[in-house]
This record gives C-alpha cells, sequence and structure tokens, in this order.
C-alpha cells in the first residue's frame, strides 16, 4: 500500500486492513478497535460539520482527557477543521483572550465549566459552545451519536483541503508576554509522524502507555500521531500517577514521558527489570533529562532512555537513535529530512531548524512570523546549543534564560551540571537575577534530596572548585520545590519575577 498523503488516510488504512485491531483501551477496560475509529471520529466530524464548521474553520477544545476528546481530535483532521487545544488549567481570562484570537466556530469545554465559559466565548464570537465531559457525554457526544443516519450511514463530510493547509493552531506557553499562536500544517503532522515511527520502530504489535495531556504537542501529536501512523494501540490514563503506570506497564511496549516522570517512578520500589522487561522504548522529551536520572534509570530496569528534542513550532527536531549510542545530556542528532545548525562563529549559540516538521508561523502576526526566521528560511528556536563532531546535539539553555554578568555570558545549564551532580542535590535551576553592580547575578535555586542536609555556604564552595568564578552563583537558594507547567518546564520566568529584587540595596 502506498504511503499515505494526508493524515485523514491514517484512520482508513488502519480500519481496512486491520478493523477489528484495538485502537485505545482504557485503564478501565474500555476498548475502541480501528472500525470504531472510523465511526466515532466521523460521528464527530458530521457533528461539527451540522454546527458549520467547514475546512478551515477552528474548533478550540479545552476538555478533559478521554477516549472522546482523542475521537474529537481526529474528527478535526478528518473534517479539515482546525482543531485549537487549550490547557485545562487555563482561567476563564486566558481563554477568553485565545478565542478572541483563533477566532473558533465552535468552542468545547468541559460540562462544569460551561456556565462560566460560555458568556466569555459569546462575546468573543464564538456561535456554538458545546461540551464533553471526562466520562465522553456532554452535548458534543450527544451531537455525535445524532450524527447517524437511520440507514446507520453517517452524514457525507466534506472534502479535506490540502496537504500544507493549517490542521492545528497550538499556544506557546507565553514566559515573554502575550502567547502566540503557532500553525501546524497537515504536512507537518505526517511527515514528523511517520518520520517518528519509522525512527522508533513503531509497528502493529505495539502498545503506547499515554499518560501525557492532550492539549500539548507531546501527547497529541508525538504519542497520538505515531500510534495513528503506525497502527498500533493506546491505553489511555487519564493522567500520569507513577504507582498507575507502573501497573500497566507490563502490558505496553512503549512509554512516552517527562522527567518528572522518569524521576517519579524511580521513587515506586517496585520498578525493576522484571516489571520493564515487556517494554521496548522508553521516551523522554518536553525538558531536560537529568544524567544521574538516565543513569539510575538504567541500572534499576537495564533500558536506557531515548531522549528527543522538539518544540510547539517545530514538533520533533532531534532523537537519539533506537539502534545506536543513546547520550546522557545530548538530544541525539537530527531527525532525517530535518537540518539543524547553530548561530554564529561560536560552538554554542541559538539553534536553527529547516525542514517539513517547521510551522507555518505565528496565527495573524505577520511581525512575530518574519522575525521568527531568519533572512534564508531557518527558523529560530530561541533555544541555546551546540552540535558535536558526530551530528549530537546538546541543548544548553534558553536564549533568554541566557545570563550576562559582568560582562560575561553564563549558560545556565553548565551551572546546574555542577550542582546536579553535588551530593544531597537533587535538581537545580540556575537563572539572571538584577544586580547593581553586574547587570545581572547568576542564581540558583537549589532543591534538596529528602533527608539532605544542605547549606549555601557549602554548595558555594563546592562550586568555586569546579566553575570559573564569573560562573559561581552569587546566592543559592534553598527550596522545596522548583516552579513548573502543565508538562514539568521548570518556569524561570516565575523564578526571576520571584527573585528579581534578592540584590537590591547590595
Amino acid at each position: 500500500m502506498s504511503a499515505p498523503t494526508d493524515p485523514a488516510e491514517w484512520v482508513e488504512a488502519a480500519a481496512l486492513r486491520h478493523p477489528e485491531r484495538c485502537f485505545l483501551r482504557t485503564a478501565a477496560g474500555a476498548v475502541w478497535t480501528y472500525r470504531a475509529l472510523r465511526t466515532e471520529s466521523r460521528q464527530f466530524a458530521a457533528a461539527l460539520a451540522q454546527l458549520g464548521v467547514n475546512p478551515g474553520d477552528r474548533v478550540a477544545v479545552q476538555v478533559d482527557k478521554s477516549a472522546a476528546a482523542v475521537f474529537l481530535y481526529v474528527a478535526c483532521l478528518r473534517l479539515g477543521a482546525v482543531f485549537v487545544p487549550i490547557n485545562v488549567a487555563n482561567t476563564a481570562s486566558e481563554v477568553d483572550y485565545f478565542l478572541r484570537d483563533s477566532q473558533p466556530r465552535v468552542a468545547v469545554v468541559r460540562p462544569e465549566d460551561h456556565a462560566a465559559l460560555e458568556p466569555v466565548a459569546r462575546r468573543a464570537g464564538v456561535l456554538h459552545v458545546e461540551t464533553l465531559g471526562a466520562d465522553g457525554h456532554g452535548t458534543m457526544s450527544a451531537r455525535a451519536r445524532a450524527s447517524i443516519v437511520p440507514a446507520g450511514v453517517p452524514a457525507p463530510l466534506p472534502q479535506i483541503p490540502r496537504v500544507n493547509a493549517p490542521a492545528a493552531i497550538v499556544y506557546t506557553s507565553g514566559t515573554t508576554g502575550r502567547s502566540k499562536g503557532a500553525i501546524l500544517t497537515r504536512h507537518n503532522l505526517l511527515s514528523n509522524a511517520g518520520t517518528l515511527a519509522a525512527e522508533w520502530r513503531f509497528t502493529e504489535r505495539d502498545v503506547l502507555l499515554h499518560v501525557l495531556p492532550l492539549y500539548h504537542v507531546h501527547g497529541l501529536f508525538v504519542a497520538i500521531n505515531t500510534v495513528l501512523a503506525s497502527a498500533s494501540a493506546l491505553l489511555l490514563l487519564p493522567k500520569f500517577d507513577a504507582a498507575l503506570a507502573l501497573e500497566h506497564l507490563p502490558a505496553v511496549t512503549v512509554f512516552m514521558g517527562v522527567p518528572t516522570h522518569y524521576t517519579r517512578l524511580l521513587q515506586e520500589r517496585l520498578l525493576d527489570r522484571e516489571r520493564t522487561a515487556g517494554v521496548r522504548l522508553f521516551v523522554s522529551g518536553s525538558a531536560p533529562l537529568l544524567v544521574d536520572t538516565h543513569r539510575e534509570f538504567l541500572q534499576r530496569t537495564g533500558h536506557t532512555i531515548l531522549e528527543r528534542y522538539g518544540m510547539t513550532e517545530t514538533l520533533m527536531n532531534t532523537s537519539n537513535p533506537y539502534a545506536g549510542e543513546r547520550r546522557p545530556g545530548s538530544v541525539g542528532p537530527p531527525l532525517p529530512g530535518i537540518a539543524l545548525r547553530v548561530a554564529g562563529a561560536e560552538p554554542i549559540g541559538t539553534l536553527e531548524v529547516n525542514g517539513p516538521n517547521v510551522f507555518a508561523g505565528y496565527w495573524r502576526d505577520p511581525d512575530k512570523t518574519r522575525d521568527a526566521f531568519t533572512a534564508d528560511g531557518w527558523f529560530k528556536t530561541g533555544d541555546l546549543g551546540r552540535i558535536d563532531a558526530e551530528g549530537y546535539v546538546s541543548i544548553v539553555g534558553r536564549e533568554k534564560d541566557l545570563v550576562i554578568s559582568g560582562g560575561y555570558n553564563v549558560y545556565p545549564k553548565e551551572v546546574e551540571m555542577e550542582l546536579d551532580a553535588l551530593a544531597g542535590v537533587l535538581e537545580s535551576a540556575v537563572f539572571g537575577a538584577p544586580h547593581p553592580d553586574f547587570g545581572e547575578g547568576v542564581t540558583a535555586a537549589v532543591v534538596p534530596q529528602p533527608g539532605a542536609l544542605l547549606s549555601e555556604p557549602e554548595l558555594l564552595g563546592a562550586l568555586r572548585t569546579r566553575l570559573a568564578a564569573y560562573k559561581v552563583p552569587k546566592r543559592v537558594l534553598l527550596v522545596p520545590e522548583l516552579p513548573r507547567n502543565a508538562i514539568g518546564k521548570v518556569q524561570k520566568n516565575v523564578l526571576r519575577a520571584t527573585y528579581e529584587s534578592l540584590y537590591r540595596g547590595r
């Protein structure tokens, strides 16, 4: 069979070849086959069409994770609608911005949020506000069930748009201002999922344990699309819970998580080689994985975690090899068909990327889109990194997180690696805070390991033997935890805001 030319073909191809193969099952034991996926997604697509959604129209979705939410996403792919996922933690004020900016025809929200969000959506010009609950019930699913004509055949759907048309608008975290809507095309999704399925050796026999949220590219496009592209299966958990994930590991072959998931799994005494014997691949992404976590997981399970690198605007850029050296501290070489380079003449610089994975631009913001690309068309990631002679990429931090102290560039990752290597340190985050003499003072927040007795003078003394003087933090702050977003990334903007007056008066 020829390779798919559009994401909508994933569902049809799998349903035709293997209609009774499991596509998704839940922890409660509910099962949907690929035949059922085709039916469910077509019903949701027909329901959207009856609400006036045409190819290119936006559908904003802020709902809890569920099988029905997956079907709704696939329905948008099949209809040609533009899927706009919204974090369930976003407030009504934040949702108001997303709706006014993306101008969806339909918004789908949790039943318990309808009363609060319906007037927000109406003021933003949204024509229809539907509901979908974690149990799969709501007005959206009721419309889907009603979309079947008496003969049992779903209503016809309009022709899907061209492959380079928008498939999704995903809003970035907005750490430096208002969130920007990254436009991902149908070809972005198609090419990246196909590449990952091939590089990570996905087959129809694989089962992916899905513990990630559905409003982020990791859980939505990396996980679900790779399963669809390979006609494999999902075991869907509502959220990550270490004990529950450990319970289900023997039934799966692939696990995708963020570094926090791995540190919490390592806290489970039942995590061992026997429990993970059936898993062929553990993938980590969305935030840097500590070298110590990498090594401890290998020691406990015999598995070497595969770390990869991607972002909202580009999906996945690099990956450690499936068969080959998976280097702790590196995100591996660029994926096939994708090119990465370092801007400037220095070994460390801003990473720039080019390839079929790169987004089409920011929604209705030509100025930010123009600023995001180089003159020769490469996307400026904003990540600082280096590429070694063998092509392996190492990320040393975000460009905006670079600390310039007394005229010297300090890369936070370098300091963090030294801190994390010290006895008693669980994790750290290094950032710049305004300093009257140095411009920015290198500052570290450190989380001690349980039971460890650490002191600021002790940590600073140890760092002075390991780092040049200008890299040593002016202060080391002992904190119970680091601020993180929903996918586990440390929010250095929160740290900078919290400690902006730390050096005032010095």
